[in-house]
């Protein structure tokens, strides 16, 4: 035990218990390994394996032709190519990201490297050498919360985030904790939505086009609290609280005498405490959201599931199992991080821990 608290962080939390985070704390409870039979989707779904060769498989981009790309947090980025309920082995397009961003639009691959964006122009006709145009540079360059998940928004602008680059703290400049977009040559760079501890997931809601995005609580309020949040952006520039309120209620206990939770947009739904909330996107037409919850670190296990909720308007009602499993008491086997909903009607599903990509998709 002593070996292990050695490489780990140890804090104690305002609850009394004590929270251990880091390489081998973090994963004594993980068994990886593939365990499809394990998982439970609704009634009338099955789950089945598109995809098990694509190590630490963060965001998915779906191009023309079934050519899926994605994003992984060992720096490559992947094609595979999807017919149907079947998929081809995945390829390694390029190397050496320092992030798992990507997007596309309009021909082009748009992929992040912490600091920059990069647009690969005729992408799909250039899969064996795609050659680079730096769009964004001079992002903030911490590692912390760096994952920048890139989307194409209705206005054909690609929005991309910016986390803050702590737990809890008031960075020294305002570029962290936010949605920014520009067009996609890269210019016109404006702040969408600021006041965010961390996004690694958003969408567009298809019946009102308004922005709505899942976002990362604090790590230190004790087990139970904040909540993960899925907040709605109602005008450029909206201040969604962080690091001075966290959950839409509770005040920073250092930060929080400086603003008032009133100041700020609260969310408009909770998604539970630690969850680690991801991807989210929303299914076209029926005014659903899908979420992927990435699991929590100990001392406690929640999540590692898909969970699903309707939207109307500015609300959201409660949420709903759509993929379990993946955690059997404390032990997990898998990590949802990303969720793509298909024309079909099937979701797919990236499990950064197995390298896998799950299909469900009704019977």
């Amino acid at each position: 035990m002593r070996s292990l608290i050695s490489l780990a962080v140890v804090a104690t939390l305002s609850s009394g218990c004590t929270w251990i985070s880091g390489t081998l704390a973090d994963r004594k409870d993980e068994k990886p390994g593939i365990q499809v039979e394990k998982l439970k989707a609704p009634p009338g779904y099955a789950v089945t394996v598109l995809s098990r060769d694509v190590p630490k498989a963060r965001e998915m981009a779906l191009a023309p032709g079934g050519m899926l790309f994605l994003g992984s947090n060992e720096g490559n980025v992947y094609v595979v190519k999807l017919d149907g309920s079947s998929a081809s082995p995945a390829r390694v397009i390029l190397k050496g990201m320092k992030s798992s961003g990507v997007a596309y639009a309009n021909g082009a691959l748009f992929v992040a490297d912490r600091d920059k964006i990069h647009r690969y122009d005729n992408i799909l006709t250039t899969l064996e050498a795609p050659k680079p145009v730096t769009i964004v540079s001079g992002l903030p360059e911490k590692e912390r919360h760096a994952a920048r998940f890139m989307a194409i928004g209705p206005d054909g602008k690609l929005y991309i985030s910016v986390g803050s680059p702590c737990n809890v703290c008031e960075a020294e400049n305002d570029n962290y904790g936010t949605i920014i977009r520009v067009n996609t040559d890269g210019s016109g760079r404006e702040v969408v939505a600021r006041g965010i501890r961390n996004t690694v997931g958003f969408d567009w809601n298809p019946k009102d086009g308004s922005l709505w995005f899942s976002e990362n609580g604090q790590d230190e309020l004790g087990p139970d609290q904040p909540n993960d949040e899925l907040n709605r952006v109602s005008k450029v520039g909206e201040n969604f609280g962080f690091p001075y309120c966290h959950a839409g209620t509770i005040p920073d206990p250092k930060l929080g005498t400086k603003h008032s939770c009133s100041e700020f947009t609260p969310p408009v739904v909770g998604l539970g405490a630690h969850v680690a909330a991801l991807g989210m996107r929303f299914v076209r037409g029926d005014g659903t959201v899908i979420i992927a919850r990435h699991g929590s670190h100990p001392p406690s296990r929640v999540a590692y599931d898909v969970v699903r909720l309707k939207v109307d308007g500015t609300k959201a009602g409660s949420m709903e199992p759509f993929l379990t499993g993946f955690l059997q008491g404390r032990e997990y086997w898998g990590r949802p991080a990303d969720v793509l909903p298909m024309a079909d009607g099937s979701v797919l599903v990236a499990d950064d821990l197995n390298g896998a990509i799950y299909r469900v998709a009704k019977n």
